[in-house]
């Protein structure tokens, strides 16, 4: 690229005397001619607008960034009006996907500024950062380090860095702020840097100047003090700025203010490459991808230190009374929640902000004096408000956007292509959608969400569906988060469509599924995913599997999900008559093989067995065969009438689940009852069948007196010494009772033999507490219209007794 003309004797004269005035303040070091150097705090809304100061009255040529040169391609993109902040560059290694780091860019990054302000002046712009290719192949492959792609320390900030974002164990900002008396660093870089202002109008280099000596006098106290890769990084620095300086007459860095004395100081070409000889190096892929204040934010991944990104942002957009312009929106907020916010709050939060600065020797109302100030003044001392404050405002649920055309993995274009076809956009928000999948496009944007999970890419999580909504809706929460962008990628080894590519990813996971249950699991995924090329492999995968599987248990597991791949299949009108097959047959098995598998457990499998047997006995009702349904009932009676080899919490729990589908009257369950609380049985065994029997439910013992008084009568002749062993069984059965049951279950054991009858007795009291014994007609009458309205078959003379002026109206 041609330089650009340079600017006029004036300006050129003008911006010679500030690069000299900056070049004197740097404590000694030894600048090149031509160069300034702007050391900056990244995401820092003061850095950012110094920056800008700083390019308007310099006028580059050539302005330098911080970040990965294999991004210089897509510096153009940054001009772009459908780029908005805040972005991120992503690189990723091509083989491996997850090996990837990202370069956040927000609107007051001073990054982002300089690539904005040199796109608009016609400047050349470079990275100058040790390559991508070298920072990522550094690292150890994702097979060694499951941790989830952060960015490399330091490039520009790194996990774990200080409240400052500079990547360095010594953090800077600490010192700086430690030596001028604050304990708190980011108070002190708001007071010094955010809330200065116009300060430094008359030098706008002076700032640079003063953090490149602070910089300079804390590298020589406490050494580098950087990450490893630092003395590497700045070599790779140093040989790009003198290329540039070989070019360009004026050229200005962008770097972080760490990095700034090792830019100045003289060291030899060859020293610098000799230390970037025989680096290991991969094949890397960059493009833009949308970036979120709340990932920002967070301090796992990517943190940058940034606890506040929306207030940054503000403090940045803000031209003049940013304390006053805060306090509406916060206003506007809590009125669009419906709280009594009126004008008069925000006159007095703000006088309040600004006094309680002022009593804090500060410049300006920070985030903490307006903080208080709404607290006191809107919210009443309520923290309630303020975490929505935090959440909407503070840190706030911005998403980045890119321009189509930026370059991007053809799986992630074809990803793209579905969204907007489908209407789905992609929001930071939490966002909750209901799908009808009788429609044909809200069965589209299910088939795309379980293909996206299948891939594991996060974007929506299935949510428990509206109560009597029927099978055929489906909920789903949606949330984009910006590293599902390096999600994407390392799923486009599996295909260049989202359907080819969880067609392979499904047929490989079927291959190499550990159990039965996972390869049933990934049968159910590709009838939700409507994968019909899958599910021929995985059905081979599946019939070879449950052909040579003896284990009772691995059967069990895997029936449920097999049964709900077979109705889901229905809903969204999939053929699955291949897998309806392999489930009757795997629940044939069951039945034969369960009541042997049932013999000989301890407490803790005996638990586990039971989970497995309420899962296939609901997967068993919903098979359309009457006579397996028989098969898996005549299995529970086996388990119910068994003697001790089975325990009794299984025992129990059959003996329900057959009481509970009309199999066994109240007589039987109460012979079965009596049996399992009789004298030969030991106390813990008879408690375990309690437990089994009633898990479904206590409102049994409410109507059915007999069987109270069994439990009754039985719990009453428990030894002293076995009282103990039992109590925490009982108390645990009853606690999944709901409270009415429990308070009338009680109130029936108080009242002892005249309301429970005893095994040879009556009761004197028959009915439930509260309620009379005989039926009253008159109320009965009364409450029997009200049903015939509902139910619109209230008569004539219906209306003529309980009609309008009638003696009975109620």
């Amino acid at each position: 690229m041609t330089p650009p003309p340079a600017p006029g004797p004036a300006a050129s004269d003008a911006a010679d005397r500030a690069a000299a005035t900056a070049v004197a303040r740097t404590a000694g070091a030894d600048v090149p001619e031509g160069v300034v150097l702007l050391g900056v705090r990244h995401h820092g809304p003061g850095s950012a607008r110094a920056v800008l100061a700083a390019l308007d009255a310099y006028r580059p040529q050539a302005v330098l960034i911080e970040g990965p040169p294999e991004a210089d391609v897509l510096v153009a993109l940054a001009a772009d009006p459908a780029m908005r902040p805040p972005v991120a560059l992503l690189a990723h290694v091509v083989d491996d996907p997850a090996r990837a780091a990202f370069w956040p860019f927000a609107e007051f990054s001073p990054e982002w500024v300089a690539l904005r302000w040199a796109a608009k002046a016609g400047a050349e712009v470079r990275f100058i950062d040790l390559p991508a290719a070298h920072s990522l192949a550094l690292r150890a492959p994702t097979g060694e380090e499951p941790a989830p792609p952060t960015v490399p320390e330091g490039v520009p900030a790194a996990p774990g860095a200080g409240p400052g974002g500079i990547d360095v164990r010594v953090d800077p900002l600490a010192v700086l702020a430690e030596t001028a008396g604050y304990d708190d660093p980011e108070r002190w870089w708001e007071d010094a840097v955010e809330h200065r202002g116009g300060a430094d109008e008359g030098d706008p280099l002076a700032p640079f100047a003063a953090l490149a000596e602070a910089m300079a006098a804390i590298r020589a106290l406490h050494g580098d003090g950087g990450h490893d890769q630092d003395p590497v990084r700045e070599a790779h620095m140093r040989l790009r700025l003198r290329e540039a300086r070989r070019a360009y007459e004026r050229t200005a860095v962008v770097c972080g203010a760490w990095h700034v004395p090792a830019l100045a100081g003289r060291t030899a070409v060859a020293a610098d490459r000799q230390l970037l000889k025989g680096l290991p190096k991969a094949k890397v892929e960059t493009t833009w991808v949308p970036w979120t204040h709340r990932r920002l934010a967070r301090a796992s991944g990517y943190g940058a230190g940034i606890d506040s990104p929306g207030w940054y942002r503000h403090l940045f957009t803000a031209a003049d009374r940013p304390v006053t312009r805060w306090m509406t929106k916060v206003a506007g907020l809590l009125r669009e929640e419906d709280l009594p916010v009126s004008s008069a709050h925000v006159i007095e939060a703000v006088r309040l902000a600004d006094t309680l600065a002022a009593m804090r020797g500060r410049p300006l109302a920070g985030l903490g004096e307006t903080t208080d100030a709404i607290r006191a003044v809107m919210c009443d001392g309520s923290d309630v408000p303020l975490a929505l404050i935090r959440d909407r405002l503070v840190v706030g649920d911005v998403l980045g956007e890119v321009p189509p055309d930026a370059p991007a993995v053809p799986l992630a274009r074809d990803l793209a292509r579905e969204q907007r076809t489908l209407r789905l956009k992609p929001e930071a928000l939490d966002r909750e959608l209901d799908l009808d999948l009788r429609k044909d496009t809200d069965a589209a944007r299910s088939r795309l969400l379980h293909r996206l999970v299948l891939l594991g890419v996060g974007w929506g999580e299935p949510a428990r569906g509206r109560d009597g909504k029927g099978t055929f809706r489906e909920t789903w929460r949606l949330r984009w988060e910006p590293e599902l962008a390096v999600r994407v990628a390392e799923a486009g080894i599996w295909g260049t469509t989202v359907a080819s590519a969880a067609t392979a990813k499904a047929e490989d996971a079927a291959a190499h599924s550990g159990t039965l249950a996972e390869v049933t699991a990934t049968a159910e995924a590709c009838l939700l995913a409507g994968l019909p090329d899958a599910l021929p492999v995985v059905m081979r995968v599946l019939a070879d599997r449950a052909a040579l599987d003896t284990d009772v248990a691995h059967l069990a597991a895997a029936l449920p999900a097999l049964v709900r791949a077979v109705r889901y299949g229905d809903v969204r009108g999939t053929d699955s008559a291949a897998l309806g097959e392999v489930a009757e047959g795997l629940a044939l098995r069951i039945c034969v093989g369960l009541p042997p598998a049932c013999t000989g457990l301890d407490a803790d499998s005996a638990a586990a067995v039971r989970a497995q047997v309420e899962e296939v006995h609901r997967a068993v009702a919903l098979l359309p065969d009457p006579a397996l349904r028989d098969r898996w009932a005549a299995a529970l009676r086996t388990l119910a009438d068994r003697d001790e080899t089975i325990p009794g919490l299984l025992r129990g729990a059959a003996a329900r689940l057959l009481l509970d589908d009309g199999r066994l009257d109240a007589e039987q369950a109460a012979r079965l009852m009596g049996l399992a609380l009789s004298a030969g049985t030991g106390p813990a065994e008879s408690a375990g069948w309690i437990e089994g029997f009633l898990a479904g439910g206590g409102m049994l013992l409410v109507h059915d007196e007999k069987l109270l008084a069994l439990v009754d009568g039985w719990l009453g002749g428990v030894t002293a010494e076995a009282f103990s062993d039992v109590l925490p069984l009982l108390r645990r059965t009853f606690a999944e009772f709901e409270p009415g049951v429990r308070r009338t279950v009680g109130e029936l054991a108080r009242r002892g033999p005249s309301a429970v009858r005893r095994p040879g007795g009556e009761a004197a009291e028959p009915g439930l507490p509260g309620f009379g014994t005989t039926l009253d007609p008159s109320r009965a009458e009364a409450a029997a219209h009200t049903v015939r309205l509902l139910l619109g078959t209230t008569t004539t003379t219906d209306l003529g007794t309980h009609g309008d002026g009638g003696a009975d109206d109620d």
